[in-house]
This record gives structure tokens, sequence and C-alpha cells, in this order.
């Protein structure tokens, strides 16, 4: 029997709960669902989201032919074999899942089918495809990006199952599901079919199922590279290693643990030890170059080394203290003064008078002249 959630999934636009900004009334997944206008693109969002789901319904308004890819076990000769294949007059669209999985030689492969028109591709991604898709492939797909389901829509999509609980286990299942759908999803049925009813007690039991505690789809992972980030953060270097044996014994990606270690060298420790990022970035590049099994040896020094580092987050803290006025101010006018003076017209607007290279008057817009982002 299929799963709880691909037996309720949804299977027009109109039964899709959460995402309103891509699928609501004129919205644009909606506009090009309605309008069958055929085009590549990337949702990007958390887990149980809704990512298949929409691709799905997309396919089916488009009257084309669906092919589902995973990039944790695809490769070439799989859409190889996709484009051989006789459509019978039919376009061809290609959903790749993970498409973060799949490295820089499989997507230059994929890159010129969906340039000539052969296969129109909908890629899923729990990661940033500004880093995870190359820059020609990323440029011929639209990014969407979908964010985590509320509470009150997580609600509407647990109550669709028609499975009885009490308001306590609804309020424990969504503190637990954070967000994620199928996660939310699979817990109730977990739940169900081992104790026969949804209590906060059988959903505790539940989550201490072996069989129920590792989904490849993405909870396990998510889960283990939190708690890893965490550990990390808090100093506890034995912590930190432990969820790496984890990750390195389930086959996760090492490049995804190495790429997070090279973030938390910036975001966490900073400027307390600047060489941090060198270090991160030199076990990147090892994971690259050597790959599993030895490779777990270089992420277990690095992990090591960043745990036990000092930690210093202003550096991160100024940036989004930055972001946040120039969403709240916008473009506010660059001072005159240290404007590049690179026309006639420049030079006699003033453009660069009086600038000296190390003055101690503040060169941000007049209305942030006293603001301090580092501190």
């Amino acid at each position: 029997m299929e799963p709880l959630a691909a037996r309720i999934r949804p299977q027009n636009l109109d039964e899709v709960v959460g995402q309103e900004h891509l699928v609501g009334e004129g919205k644009p997944l909606r506009v090009a669902i309605e309008k069958k206008h055929k085009f590549s693109f990337i949702l990007w969002g958390p887990p149980g989201t809704g990512k298949t789901t929409i691709a799905r319904i997309y396919a089916h308004a488009l009257d084309v032919d669906l092919f589902e890819l995973s990039a944790v076990s695809a490769g070439k000769e799989d859409i190889r074999n996709i484009v051989a294949m006789d459509s019978k007059g039919k376009d061809k669209v290609l959903f790749l899942d993970e498409i973060h999985r799949f490295n820089k030689s499989q997507q230059d492969f994929l890159l010129p089918y969906v340039e000539s028109g052969e296969l129109t591709l909908i890629g899923a991604t729990t990661e940033n495809p500004s880093f995870e898709v190359i820059s020609p492939l990323l440029s011929r797909c639209r990014v969407f990006v979908l964010t985590s389901l509320s509470e009150e829509a997580l609600r509407t999509i647990t109550k669709s199952a028609k499975i009885k609980m009490k308001k306590d286990a609804f309020d424990w299942l969504m503190g637990y599901a954070n967000g994620d759908a199928r996660k939310a999803l699979g817990m109730m049925e977990g739940a169900q079919s081992l104790y026969g009813k949804v209590t906060v007690e059988t959903l505790s039991k539940a989550l201490e199922s072996p069989h129920l505690r590792y989904d490849k789809k993405g909870d396990e992972h998510y889960d283990t590279i939190s708690a890893f980030i965490k550990s990390m953060r808090a100093s506890q270097a034995d912590a930190a290693i432990y969820y790496l044996a984890r990750m390195v014994e389930a086959g996760e990606d090492p490049l995804f643990i190495a790429r997070r270690m090279v973030i938390f060298a910036s975001e966490d420790i900073g400027l307390a030890q600047p060489t941090a990022l060198v270090v991160a970035n030199e076990v990147f590049r090892a994971c690259e170059t050597i790959g599993y099994p030895e490779c777990a040896i270089n992420l277990t020094h690095g992990v090591a080394y960043l745990a036990q580092a000092k930690k210093d987050r202003s550096a991160y803290d100024a940036l989004r203290s930055a972001q946040e006025d120039v969403h709240k101010h916008g473009n506010l006018p660059i001072p005159k003064k240290i404007r590049n003076p690179v026309t006639k017209l420049m030079r006699e607007l003033e453009y660069g008078k009086e600038y000296e290279k190390y003055d101690d008057e503040s060169y941000l817009p007049d209305a942030l002249k006293k603001k301090r982002y580092l501190r």
C-alpha cells in the first residue's frame, strides 16, 4: 500500500494547501499551469512542502510525458534513455528530485537537452540553487521558492487524512513536523499502524521505532545536520563527531556536510579565529578530490577544529542587520563624496569631491550615518 502522504496527495491546484504565493489566484505557477505555459523551473524549499505535488499537477495540466528521477540514484544513462524513448508526439518533462545531488558533470550532460527543448526540466531542491546548480542550467530555469507550511495549513492537511486524534496529539504533531506535511502524515500513519490509535503517547513511541527513523526523502537528513551544526556551535566536539559519524554511515553526501562547515566557519566562528574558514575550505576541497571512505577522516579533522574554535557571530549579525536596513530603506543615495567621478558631468556634480582615503566621517547614506553594524 502507498504511504498515507501519497494516498492523499492533491490532484489539482484547488486541492493544494499552502504556497498561496505561488499557486493562489493570479500567482505565477497557477497562471503558468492555467495557460499551459511550458518552461523549465526549479522548486526550492524545505522537505514536505509540496514540490513533487506541484510538479505532477503541472505535468498533468500540460498533458506531457512526465519522467521522475531522483538525483541521488540517477545518472547520465537514465537521462539518455528518457531522451531516446518514443513519446508519440508528446513533450517530455523531467522531474529531477534533489537536483543538488547531481554533480557538475551530470548537470553539464543535462544542459543541452534543456537548451534544445528536448526535455523540459523541473528540478526540486532543499538547497540554494545559486550554489548547487551550474550557472548555464540555472539561467534557463525560473526559480520558485516554497516555504515551510504554516500550522494552519498543516492542520488542514492532517485532518484530510481522517485519522482521529485529540487536540494535545495535534499540538504535539505540529511541533514535531515543523512545517513538513510528509513528516506529520508519516508519524500519524506510523502511530496508527503500530498502536491502533494516535495519541501523544503513541506518537512518542512511534518516533522511537527503527522502522520510522530514517527517511531517505530528507527528514533524517535535516534533523541530523541540525544536531551537527548546533553541537559545533555549543563547542561540543564529541556530539558533533557523533552526528558526523551518523551522516557518514548513512551515506550522506560529503560535500553537503563540508559545505555546511564552510558556512559555519564564517557564521559562528568568524573573526574570533579567521583560520577556521581556511580549514573548512580545505576540508571541502579534500572531499572533492578524495571522496569516501577516506574523506571521512578529513571531515572529522575539520569538525574537531571548528567545534573547539572560539566563536564570534559579529560579522554574521552585522550582515543581517545591514540587510534589514536595505529591505527597510531601499537603495538610499550614496554620498557624493564616495561616488566615482568618471565623467565631466559627474565631476561638475561634485562626485568624489573632498574624498580622503582615511576619512573618519561615515560613508553610510545620510539616513544611516549613526548606524553601527559590526560590534
